[in-house]
């Protein structure tokens, strides 16, 4: 047993590209953790619409209260029932995998429309199943949320401090919106991961994560800089792909807690 690596920070990403939520527990589940990214939202086209396109998603603020989600926007407030969901069926794509879900509900969807200046839906995906995403590494088929390609991101605290030794502004991790942070040992030793257990579930790592431009968009005001993809770049940067963090998968559910020991 490694008392090196334990879980330090825990988020959940209830709507893809809008801002996390700092957990101290979490049920871990195949899709991901428990309303971790299961709602998008959509252009008029049925397109994903994230922080690359639209860096002022990161200012909306989500809290899961009993059964409802409220979303904070420059001091204004809206909220849904997390079990609420329109019934006509809504094809979409997340990258390359078709996706299947649902809107939520029209006030919602009209409420983001006027926050964000243009047409767009609130949708949510409700079965195990409705999106499945192809590992081209390890040729096997994953069913995920709505996330980018993996149920989890995982990062190493030494990675973190690693970076902000080169940086010469600080950033947090949140930068790079990991599901689970836990200490490390060495830099970026997660990437060398193989299967792991925390309290009772079971992880694989697929592989490392590579990063895009959304890493430069600060969460605290949605501003763009050149870093930290600059500082990376020069290296973490294999095959074209600059990596940081770690795409992994969960075997079984169960609740995860900060605290918890990684077990190898």
């Amino acid at each position: 047993m490694s008392t090196i690596h334990v879980v330090k920070e825990i988020y959940i990403y209830p709507i893809k590209s809008l801002a996390g939520i700092r957990c101290q527990s979490a049920l871990a589940e195949e899709m991901g953790f428990e309303n971790d990214r299961r709602w998008m939202l959509i252009d008029a086209e049925n397109q994903m619409i994230t922080q690359r396109e639209h860096r002022i998603m990161s200012q909306f603020y989500p809290q899961i209260s009993e059964e409802k989600i409220e979303i904070i926007f420059e001091n204004q407030k809206h909220e849904f029932f997390i079990n609420e969901n329109l019934d006509q069926p809504i094809d979409v794509k997340v990258w390359e995998d078709d996706s299947e879900v649902v809107e939520v509900n029209k006030a919602t969807s009209k409420w983001f429309s006027d926050k964000l200046g243009f047409e767009c839906k609130l949708v949510k995906i409700i079965r195990i199943g409705n999106r499945k995403h192809e590992s081209s590494k390890l040729k096997e088929t994953f069913n995920v949320s709505l996330a980018d390609g993996y149920p989890y991101l995982l990062v190493g605290t030494e990675s973190m401090d690693f970076l902000n030794e080169k940086l010469q502004d600080k950033i947090s991790v949140l930068r790079f919106r990991p599901n689970i942070v836990i200490s490390s040992q060495n830099p970026h030793e997660e990437d060398y991961f193989d299967t792991f257990k925390i309290g009772e579930v079971q992880f694989k790592n697929i592989k490392p994560c590579g990063r895009c431009i959304m890493v430069n968009n600060d969460p605290k005001n949605g501003k763009l800089k050149k870093e930290p993809l600059k500082t990376l770049s020069k290296y973490r940067n294999v095959n074209n792909s600059v990596l940081f963090g770690t795409n992994i998968v969960s075997f079984n559910s169960g609740i995860i807690s900060v605290g918890d020991e990684v077990v190898f």
